[in-house]
């Protein structure tokens, strides 16, 4: 059975803040720490099969263990996606997408 999870942490340019954002150094970076926005890339974490491209917009949190996943929603495809919150997040951005959360309906 092949992993559905594919380490892949490289620095990019955020496409949607301009923001240069590093390496994450302990797990694979899957979105801008700076506007939290991410894009879709991926069908398995690091597979970068996705035919989509995207913009992944932040449009809730959720609790997970001792911590928060970001929940998105594709602005192009409307596919939902989660991905845990890295340590460098902007906090401010994900309490204030945790106070204004947004009815999650995924588009098939």
């Amino acid at each position: 059975m092949e992993k559905k999870f594919k380490m892949v942490d490289e620095p990019f340019t955020c496409e949607v803040c301009g923001f240069r954002v590093k390496p994450l150094g302990y797990t694979a970076r899957d979105h801008c720490p700076n506007c939290l926005s991410s894009k879709h890339v991926d069908n398995n974490p690091g597979d970068r099969l996705a035919s989509c491209k995207g913009i992944l917009k932040p449009v809730a949190i959720q609790k997970f263990k001792d911590t928060f996943k970001i929940i998105y929603r594709c602005e192009k495809c409307g596919k939902i996606k989660k991905n845990i919150m890295a340590k460098d997040d902007n906090f401010d951005l994900i309490l204030e997408i945790m106070s204004n959360p947004i009815e999650i309906k995924e588009v098939h």
